[in-house]
């Protein structure tokens, strides 16, 4: 279901996407309210699920873990049984970050983020040990250009 925004929630949420650590006092001021009231909407946005937690940005390359890989797979099973068992089987890899049923040629869209080649191989294995896939390619990242961007939120957005 979804949540009914209106202008002062989307600065909230976007305030909120620019730096989640910043104080009650310092988001209310931001987007003009006062605590109780910006406090108010927070929890709504919480309840509702828009709000799903806070997290911090890190850096890959200074925590030593700088190797970003988009993993295309295809199976050949659409079975429930079968994908609850990829389902579990991928969740339970810790650097897999992000993990996507997808259209088109390929069934699904894993991004790994490790330490090098060699801890990529290591996850490759891994992957392939528990459940039957038909096809697995790799991508390797060259270079972050646009990485964890805030979800748009403006109503009326312009393309340029």
């Amino acid at each position: 279901m979804m949540i009914k925004l209106d202008q002062i929630d989307r600065r909230i949420l976007e305030e909120l996407q620019r730096d989640s650590g910043q104080s009650q006092r310092e988001l209310a001021d931001r987007v003009g309210l006062s605590q109780n009231a910006c406090w108010r909407r927070l929890k709504v946005m919480e309840t509702g699920g828009a709000i799903r937690g806070r997290t911090v940005v890190l850096d890959r390359n200074k925590l030593g873990v700088g190797l970003v890989v988009i993993m295309m797979i295809r199976t050949r099973h659409h079975s429930s049984e079968w994908l609850t068992k990829f389902r579990k089987h991928v969740s339970s890899i810790p650097d897999v970050v992000d993990f996507y049923r997808i259209g088109g040629d390929y069934d699904y869209l894993i991004k790994v983020v490790t330490k090098d080649m060699s801890s990529y191989d290591a996850i490759y294995q891994r992957l392939i040990s528990k459940v039957e896939l038909e096809n697995v390619t790799s991508y390797f990242a060259m270079e972050a250009i646009e990485e964890q961007r805030p979800i748009p939120l403006t109503a009326n957005r312009t393309q340029s």
